[in-house]
């Protein structure tokens, strides 16, 4: 699944920001209720003193006529009822509704209290203030009780919180907009070094420019040329490599065809049977070469995997190869010999890569010991690594030498053997592989050369 990293980037900012708006309007939402139920107190506690002021002592009760102004404070476009009721300190209601509830609040003269109650089947928020009126026995407390619906205050409350929401959304949306632009802005480096690496031609590895590639893009770039340079190291090895296959390849099927062009012209049994020998020898020699050569692709091939994951018994792979190879051995009258310093020994790697690698170090060794030589193959093994070494008493290596026998089609001297120059270099490639290390040593009596593999011993873990 592709992800777009202008919208994860605007989603990382625009998210919080739209949690912070509907926080916002949470809270505006209360706060509009908040200014809304003060602007109905006030209306209402206006309204109140209004009629308070009006009350007055004739013909031995207290009167109220309550004025027009003070029901003209709620008007509005929204339809609301008011509700009043004056009481007396007894009890009676000197005029209003007498089926407003009255209040029990405790109250000093000249002040007043808020509550919500229900009139009419309607909720209302109400108003108490006392008010001290003199009569002919003294001063008597009156209660002026006002009360509206709240159709006006959910109005107001809705006015006041939808101009705070559009405020915020509009707030919001410009935000969004300032972001994606920076946003767009800020990735054209990047969008520039797409192009650059698009413009470039097939088999171009150079370097990328840095001078204007950004700070947090730099990493990128350097990994990118860093990567171009191994590819482009790859790449000449492997070039390399089809060049000398081509050039191996070339010389023994050049040498086939004169070989076979002397045999047709041969007129003679014996010159015919020397042609034919001369041809399977070269034969031979092309199909170990076309062998190695497809051992070593596989090699480069597995080296890009994960080999480590699995694990071989290498005794038992080494005593299979030396079987395979006694009949060679035999004929130069080499004496094969094996050493174990214990049994049931298993190494990281898979036992095929293993017989590869056995495979190659021994088939080096007769190839390159004289008749009657020595050739010994030893295990030593601990809890962490096991070490497999490959001793001949051949002639050796020289040590200025040591480092180049590793390289592919190298060998020491073209007319002392059939090789192909490919042995080790598939050793090599395999233990890399596998994590293994390969070295050679000069063995204790100074004759021929040792062959060390070094393997990473199998835990439990690993095995089967």
């Amino acid at each position: 699944m592709t992800h777009s990293l202008r919208g994860r980037l605007l989603a990382w900012v625009m998210l919080p920001l739209a949690g912070a708006v509907v926080l916002a309007g949470v809270v505006g939402r209360q706060n509009a209720e908040s200014t809304a139920t003060v602007v109905q107190d006030r209306l209402l506690l206006g309204s109140a003193r209004i009629v308070a002021e009006q009350l007055r002592f004739e013909d031995g009760s207290i009167q109220d006529p309550v004025p027009p102004a003070a029901l003209e404070l709620f008007q509005s476009s929204d339809i609301d009822s008011v509700y009043y009721r004056v009481i007396t300190s007894d009890g009676r209601t000197v005029t209003g509704y007498s089926e407003f509830p009255l209040s029990d609040a405790r109250l000093q003269p000249e002040t007043s209290q808020f509550f919500d109650t229900v009139v009419r089947g309607q909720a209302v928020r109400a108003v108490v203030y006392l008010q001290p009126v003199l009569t002919e026995t003294g001063i008597q407390p009156v209660r002026v009780q006002i009360a509206q619906t709240l159709h006006g205050r959910a109005a107001l409350v809705k006015s006041l919180w939808m101009q705070a929401m559009v405020q915020q959304l509009a707030a919001l949306a410009l935000v969004a907009l300032l972001v994606w632009l920076g946003l767009r802005n800020c990735l054209k480096p990047l969008l520039q070094l797409r192009d650059a690496v698009l413009a470039r031609r097939p088999g171009s590895l150079h370097a990328l420019e840095l001078a204007a590639v950004p700070v947090e893009l730099s990493p990128l770039v350097d990994a990118i040329n860093e990567y171009a340079i191994r590819l482009e190291r790859h790449t000449s090895v492997q070039r390399l490599f089809i060049q000398n296959a081509a050039h191996q390849l070339r010389t023994p099927l050049t040498l086939l065809t004169t070989q076979v062009s002397y045999a047709i012209r041969a007129s003679e049994p014996m010159g015919r049977s020397e042609s034919l020998s001369a041809i399977r020898q070269t034969v031979q020699q092309s199909v170990r070469l076309v062998n190695q050569l497809l051992t070593l692709s596989s090699a480069e091939v597995q080296a890009a995997g994960d080999l480590q994951g699995e694990s071989g018994r290498l005794d038992e792979v080494v005593r299979r190869v030396l079987e395979d190879m006694a009949g060679r051995a035999q004929s130069k009258d080499i004496d094969l010999g094996f050493e174990a310093s214990a049994v049931d020994i298993h190494v990281r790697g898979h036992a095929v890569t293993l017989r590869e690698i056995v495979t190659n170090l021994v088939d080096n060794a007769i190839r390159y010991t004289q008749p009657g030589g020595i050739v010994t193959t030893r295990i030593v093994a601990d809890d962490r690594r096991v070490t497999l070494s490959v001793e001949d008493n051949g002639p050796g290596i020289p040590l200025a030498e040591r480092e180049r026998v590793f390289q592919r089609f190298y060998r020491l001297n073209d007319s002392d053997s059939d090789g192909c120059g490919l042995g080790l270099a598939i050793v090599k490639e395999f233990a890399e592989a596998l994590g293994a290390d390969v070295a050679l040593r000069t063995p204790a009596s100074g004759a021929g050369v040792t062959v060390e593999v070094g393997f990473v011993a199998a835990t439990r873990s690993d095995l089967p």
